[in-house]
């Protein structure tokens, strides 16, 4: 039997909005996404702000390490680009490939999520705790929060990934793959602007 046959006949074309409860699903997603927006904004105008507050050190540009940076930035990309092949294979109704590329995504999302960790213990280990300085406590809460929703992502997509086996691809759960597909470029957006805002810039200096 193909794939194209596993869950018992053919979408129909964008199966995530082929139904009003889809078309919900996806609409209050995007208002969800806005909401976000808001909020990582408010983080972003926060650090922004006490970036320089570092009575006694240590500085961003003292410690940002941009080579471990720079490969959990591109991981992350990858993950995004390993998405949208996932998001391609739905609207085939190839679930074997779907899963395959969701099962990747979360792999690089694992890989991100353990550089983070390496990082953040580097930079105690320098000192840079979380009540150092408004410099680290802004820090960490930005990039922290963003970590956060890495690791809500592949919490999120591994239980799709095993709740297909039962429910296979439908147009009840072809909505519940697209919004998390939203929701992982989302993560990945919002990280181009933390690598930007507050590794480059940190590394630069004021």
């Amino acid at each position: 039997m193909s794939a194209h046959h596993e869950v018992g006949g053919a979408l129909p074309p964008h199966a995530e909005t082929a139904t009003l409860e889809g078309k919900n699903k996806v609409t209050g997603f995007w208002l969800f996404l806005g909401g976000e927006c808001v909020l990582f904004g408010t983080l972003f105008a926060t650090f922004i702000a006490l970036r320089n507050q570092v009575p006694d050190g240590p500085t961003g540009q003292e410690l940002f390490n941009l080579t471990t940076v720079g490969i959990s930035t591109f991981i992350l990309l990858t993950s995004s680009l390993t998405s949208v092949f996932a998001t391609m294979a739905m609207h085939r109704n190839d679930l074997k490939k779907l899963n395959l590329w969701m099962a990747v995504t979360v792999l690089l999302g694992l890989g991100f999520l353990g550089l983070e960790i390496y990082e953040f213990m580097e930079y105690v280990h320098e000192g840079h705790v979380f009540t150092k300085s408004a410099f680290a406590t802004s820090f960490y809460t930005l990039v922290g929060f963003h970590g956060a929703h890495v690791a809500f992502g592949v919490l999120w997509i591994t239980l799709l990934i095993i709740s297909s086996f039962k429910k296979g691809l439908t147009v009840v759960t072809a909505p519940k793959y697209y919004v998390a597909g939203l929701y992982w470029h989302f993560i990945d957006v919002v990280w181009v602007f933390i690598f930007t805002v507050v590794y480059l810039l940190g590394k630069v200096g004021p």
